[in-house]
């Protein structure tokens, strides 16, 4: 992943807090899915991540909580 030098991005607070939540949700969904997978068996997850993912998910439905999702 290639990094960006010098980029100056100014948005406005509700812009900014919509791609937040947007971002949120959407690493949320990826870390649902993936201990379904992993409580099913159809997927390989190291049961550090797993449990560690159980934390990022309820973290991340507190932040979502934060900005009235």
């Amino acid at each position: 992943m290639g990094k960006l030098k010098s980029l100056k991005l100014e948005l406005d607070y509700e812009t900014a807090d919509k791609i937040t939540v947007c971002l949120l949700k959407d690493h949320r969904e990826i870390l649902k899915k993936e201990l379904k997978h992993f409580k099913e068996g159809t997927a390989y997850v190291h049961p550090e991540d797993a449990a560690n993912n159980i934390k990022l998910i309820a973290a991340m439905d507190l932040i979502l909580k934060y900005f009235g999702e």
